[in-house]
C-alpha cells in the first residue's frame, strides 16, 4: 500500500528532475525515509542553482554516468533531460567523448550506445564487403 506523503514526493520529484529511476519508485514504496534522505543530497548537488547551470550538470551527469558504466536507462534519462533543456545532441555526444582518453573505449561505448538510441542517430554503412 502507497502511502500518500510518498506519492506526494514521488510527484514531486518527476516536477523537479524530469525524470525519476525505478530504485525511486521502489524507495517510496519501500523506505520512503532513506529515499528522501538521499533525494536532499542530490537536491544539494544537482538541482539546486549554484554556480553552474543545469545544463553543465546534465552534461557532467552524462559523463560520470558513461564512466562509471552506470545503467543504460539512467544514463538515457539525464540525456533526455539535456536535450529538453536544449542541450544539442552533438554537445552531449562530446561530453561521452571525454570518457575516452580517461575510462576507455568500453565504456565511451557504453555511453554512446545509451546516446544514439535516445537521439537516433543516422550511420553511415561501408560501401566496400564485410564480414559477416
Amino acid at each position: 500500500m502507497t502511502s500518500a506523503p510518498a506519492q506526494r514526493y514521488l510527484d514531486e520529484m518527476v516536477a523537479k528532475r524530469g525524470y525519476v529511476l525505478e530504485y525511486h519508485k521502489v524507495m517510496a514504496a519501500n523506505d520512503f525515509p532513506v529515499l528522501q534522505a538521499a533525494d536532499n543530497l542530490v537536491d544539494a548537488a544537482y538541482l539546486a542553482q549554484r554556480r553552474l547551470d543545469r545544463r553543465t550538470k546534465e552534461l557532467l551527469f552524462v559523463l560520470s554516468l558513461t564512466v562509471l558504466r552506470a545503467d543504460k536507462a539512467h544514463i538515457q534519462s539525464h540525456i533526455r533531460v539535456a536535450l529538453g533543456l536544449g542541450v544539442e545532441p552533438q554537445e552531449i555526444l562530446e561530453a561521452i567523448e571525454i570518457a575516452l582518453p580517461e575510462a576507455g573505449v568500453v565504456a565511451f561505448q557504453h555511453g554512446f550506445d545509451a546516446w544514439r538510441e535516445v537521439v537516433n542517430a543516422e550511420a553511415l554503412e561501408p560501401s566496400a564487403p564485410v564480414q559477416p
